[in-house]
């Protein structure tokens, strides 16, 4: 079973215009945003963003660092664990 939703974000045309964007382009910078957000927050993986982004993965996983994210975080243990088999 499949379920889909849609949302709406209802712009005014001030905010377009602060924005500079046509609203096409507004819709696809929010979903982006959302996703990458998301992402960063450990909610979606890699895959599922970039799919709710509308952009394929490697795309997406090349933007991360516009929006200043890791695209792999690692904590000290987890390096360690990785140096051992180096």
């Amino acid at each position: 079973m499949t379920f889909m939703s849609g949302i709406t974000v209802n712009l005014t045309d001030e905010m377009l215009a602060a924005l500079k964007l046509p609203p096409e382009q507004a819709a696809a910078e929010f979903r982006l945003a959302a996703a990458m957000k998301l992402f960063e927050m450990g909610r979606l993986s890699s895959g599922a963003a970039a799919h709710l982004a509308g952009i394929p993965r490697v795309v997406f996983l090349t933007r991360l660092a516009d929006f200043g994210i890791d695209t792999f975080t690692l904590t000290g243990e987890d390096l360690d664990q990785e140096a051992r088999f180096a």
